[in-house]
């Protein structure tokens, strides 16, 4: 991961229209999930299922993206497109980074 993740609540309510409601229900939902998503990740990437380890990488994309984490849906992207080619031999460390920057993201939201 490039940069230290700094929550940016101000830009993000914006993106929300300024609803506070929506906000924290987004932030309780990714609390909710963050282990989930980093152990199907794990369990796909451990598998050797490229398909699902795609659709793990998308989905925990659009959640780093949510909170305007452009490092952490960047280093995701590439982690699906790498999956998508079916390329999953070199994807442990960049896995574990992910996984690490989904608790970084959720320990600034509170959690």
């Amino acid at each position: 991961m490039v940069g230290t993740f700094v929550l940016d609540r101000d830009s993000i309510l914006e993106r929300l229209g300024g609803d506070a409601e929506i906000y924290e229900m987004m932030v309780a939902m990714f609390l909710d999930d963050v282990d989930n998503n980093c152990s199907a990740l794990s369990a796909a990437f451990a598998a050797g299922d490229a398909k699902v380890v795609q659709r793990e990488a998308h989905t925990i994309k659009g959640l780093l993206a949510t909170f305007s984490d452009e490092d952490g849906a960047n280093a995701a992207m590439m982690i699906e497109s790498a999956a998508k080619s079916g390329q999953l031999a070199n994807l442990a460390a960049a896995i574990g980074d992910l996984q690490s920057r989904l608790h970084e993201v959720a320990a600034a939201l509170g959690g």
